[in-house]
């Protein structure tokens, strides 16, 4: 029997810091608040009871932070989207920031075993004065287990409404999208991390941003599948191919330390949980 679930997280201001209020229903919730950083930003962990999702089952999460509120949201592992017989399994999150509110959406690796039929939607919804630094990790089969993708379709969209739209489709069976010069090149993980805001990001403070990834990228061993650019104002974006996640994930988290002192005046910490 498919598992239906939906979470609705919502970070306000209330006493001087940060605070998470949810809602649940079906097996999807987040742990206890931590403030690692102190009261300004909240940290919440993402917990799916059952581990993964099969043909039929459905995740729901709505993400709001509004005004002067940040939240940071992750998880303790993988999302996992198994093999299905037919019915597709489907990740839907909405995230709406308002003016004043920051949001770190920094969940680990989707993991797209072979024989899955997903989808996995984020949609971003940022007012003026909002800004969000989040990450998508895709990762297809498991390479390092010799299980690898050999069936299976994966439709991916990553949206801010208004600024950037990207819609993937990913088909064990294209060759040339898996194997090609042009495609994956026989890679097996796609990592994308974002800075999105609900304005254009001032000239200056979009060019700094984009010289510390670079640097980043340069002293990396992925830096020959990697890069960075903006392709709206109001967006920058780090793209990544890699054999496997571990590579990828380092890279993404040595830009987000790069970018968290320089766009935010905040320490380059890493939420707890997270394997060095």
């Amino acid at each position: 029997m498919p598992w239906h679930a939906r979470l609705d997280l919502d970070y306000a201001v209330e006493g001087g810091r940060s605070v998470a209020r949810y809602a649940h229903d079906g097996p999807l919730r987040i742990l206890q608040s931590l403030y690692p950083e102190g009261g300004g930003v909240c940290h919440n962990v993402l917990v799916h009871p059952p581990g993964g999702l099969v043909g039929g089952d459905t995740l729901a999460l709505d993400v709001v932070a509004r005004e002067g509120s940040h939240g940071l949201v992750t998880t303790p592992g993988a999302a996992r989207f198994y093999r299905s017989e037919g019915a597709q399994a489907l990740q839907h999150a909405r995230i709406s920031v308002a003016g004043g509110g920051r949001l770190e959406w920094v969940p680990l690796e989707a993991l797209y075993y072979s024989g899955c039929l997903a989808e996995n939607w984020l949609e971003m919804d940022i007012a003026p004065g909002g800004e969000l630094i989040g990450w998508d990790v895709a990762a297809f089969g498991l390479p390092q287990a010799n299980q690898p993708f050999l069936r299976g379709h994966v439709q991916q969209h990553l949206q801010l409404r208004g600024a950037w739209l990207e819609r993937g489709c990913i088909d064990a069976h294209d060759t040339r999208l898996m194997d090609g010069p042009l495609g994956l090149a026989g890679h097996r993980c796609l990592a994308t991390l974002f800075f999105a805001c609900g304005s254009d990001i001032a000239r200056a403070r979009r060019d700094a941003a984009l010289e510390a990834a670079r640097a980043v990228i340069d002293a990396h061993p992925l830096a020959s599948t990697a890069g960075v650019t903006s392709p709206n104002p109001r967006v920058l974006v780090v793209r990544a191919l890699a054999p496997l996640v571990e590579p990828a994930m380092g890279l993404l988290r040595a830009v987000r330390r790069a970018w968290r002192p320089l766009l935010w005046s905040l320490p380059p910490s890493e939420p707890r949980g997270w394997a060095i």
